[in-house]
């Protein structure tokens, strides 16, 4: 029987491999062939599922028993993805990044890189030097007579 301690820790395990240990790391049963392992690590990784598992033949030739033991371990060590159709599924925080093309936020992944500060400081005074565009036309047609001409008609 454990003491108190123990049990916290245990629990405490269980619900950050619930939770993708933090990183959204999970087993993809759906498009998995054996136990998801490979497949969750390629949604990791943002990669093609093929290519992870062509990694893991490589290794399994290459290293022998070891390339298994990761992988049982991994299985053991990865909960499977969670559904919307799991009972109690509950939505983890996932750590977001913001895409500068999309103009939003996304997941983060592992290999895919933003741009360079260089490049993203260029674009931020493009979008500064249109913005300034916009407003120096618009203060030259509130200050013109076409603008006082336009607001008289619409008295009307």
């Amino acid at each position: 029987m454990g003491n108190r301690f123990e049990d916290d820790d245990r629990e405490g395990l269980r619900d950050r491999k619930r939770r993708g240990w933090g990183m959204g790391l999970y087993r993809n049963r759906s498009r998995g062939w054996l136990g998801g392992v490979c497949a969750g690590l390629a949604d990791h990784w943002d990669v093609a599922t093929w290519i992870v598992r062509l990694g893991a033949l490589a290794l399994l030739i290459f290293t022998g028993s070891i390339a298994f033991w990761a992988y049982l371990a991994g299985w053991f060590l990865l909960a499977p993805k969670p559904t919307r159709w799991d009972d109690g599924a509950t939505q983890y925080e996932v750590a977001m990044e913001y895409d500068e093309n999309a103009h939003t936020y996304r997941k983060r992944k592992v290999f895919t890189y933003s741009e360079a500060p260089s490049e993203r400081l260029r674009k931020a005074r493009a979008r500064l030097d249109a913005a300034m565009q916009r407003v120096e036309t618009m203060e030259r047609y509130v200050t013109s007579r076409r603008y006082d001409l336009n607001r008289e008609f619409s008295k009307l």
